[in-house]
């Protein structure tokens, strides 16, 4: 038998320093590597992608002293290169993975994470502290770089700014070229001045494909009925500990869990049951979301569901708009865990 609990009842307290002490990749990637990163041999710019990487590293090996100095060659050096590499591709082509190699391919101090709780570590610690913190930093990689509004580009134009000028080497993925974030989502033709200086401190390597999630697999796995979900739940993670909730329960719910926190949220559980999926209409429910589906594949969360499949999760407007490559990554993502979690294939 499963031990249930529910989502909905959890309201983790996080505090800032242990926010910071979970810049880390998630144990999805704890232990990946450029080898074992597999290119497609039908898409060449995934293994040069690697190499970019790989020389990327050395780089960050060589930028700074011991404890946390810069050398008088770096300084010397500093304007014979930009201080990042940028990985744009779409989802499922493995960006996180090669993110993640450099991050362990290079002594620290370094920091991990996704651009949201890079913002809401902003909001934790405050923009100056924030500075301070990272500046001590060898290393900071930011996955699925994007901007949502006007207050992201300012902040994030101006964090990636000063943390170059203080010498700490940048990494970022997103699915989104630097010069053309924020399209669709707001008025970005107003804050060109702060997206060209984000985009200016970053080198572009692009790594095409097709998600790799889909590659050779079965489409998603139907809904299962409401009736099926006890006893499948009890199949499938038996003496485990799955969160069981109504999906619009825990929509509701999420509205008063700071995002920074769903990593918390989520801890100890060994699979999700959501009951009567419905699609999602409304843009800040969506976004919350998203969130959520990310810190879920992060931790490889099988999930179990009713109710509608989940490319139908969100409305064709939205898979339409600004936010549609995070729409996608999630769906695409969400089918990965449910495949796990009614067929046993591998998220």
């Amino acid at each position: 038998m499963a031990t249930v609990a529910h989502l909905t009842t959890r309201t983790p307290k996080v505090s800032a320093e242990e926010i910071l002490a979970g810049f880390h990749p998630s144990p999805r990637f704890g232990e990946v590597s450029f080898a074992s990163y597999r290119p497609d041999p039908a898409q060449p710019t995934q293994a040069a992608a690697v190499k970019s990487l790989e020389d990327f590293g050395v780089s960050v090996d060589g930028a700074r002293d011991g404890g946390g100095l810069f050398s008088k060659l770096f300084r010397a050096n500093k304007s014979k290169g930009r201080a990042g590499v940028y990985l744009d591709g779409g989802f499922g082509v493995g960006k996180t993975h090669l993110l993640a190699s450099l991050w362990h391919s290079v002594p620290g101090p370094k920091a991990f994470g996704t651009f949201v709780e890079y913002t809401n570590l902003v909001g934790a610690l405050s923009f100056r502290k924030t500075v301070e913190a990272l500046s001590t930093y060898r290393l900071v990689c930011i996955d699925e770089f994007e901007l949502d509004d006007p207050g992201d580009t300012v902040l994030m134009s101006r964090l990636m700014r000063e943390l170059a000028d203080a010498g700490v080497k940048l990494a970022a993925t997103s699915n989104t070229l630097p010069g053309s974030l924020g399209e669709g989502r707001f008025a970005a033709v107003d804050f060109q001045r702060e997206i060209q200086v984000l985009a200016d401190q970053f080198d572009v390597v692009r790594i095409d494909g097709e998600d790799y999630r889909h590659r050779g697999l079965p489409a998603a796995p139907a809904p299962l009925e409401p009736h099926e979900l006890d006893a499948r739940m009890n199949a499938e993670f038996d003496g485990g500990i799955v969160a069981v909730d109504d999906f619009g329960a825990l929509l509701t719910h999420l509205a008063g869990v700071h995002p920074s926190r769903y990593r918390q949220l989520i801890d100890g559980i060994d699979g999700v049951v959501w009951k009567d999926v419905r699609t999602i209409e409304e843009q800040a429910v969506a976004l919350r979301f998203v969130v959520l589906a990310d810190r879920l594949y992060d931790k490889d969360v099988p999930i179990l569901a009713s109710g509608v499949p989940f490319d139908q999760l969100f409305s064709a407007e939205m898979m339409a708009g600004g936010y549609l490559k995070k729409y996608f990554r999630a769906v695409s993502r969400l089918t990965a865990l449910a495949r796990e979690g009614q067929a046993h294939e591998p998220a």
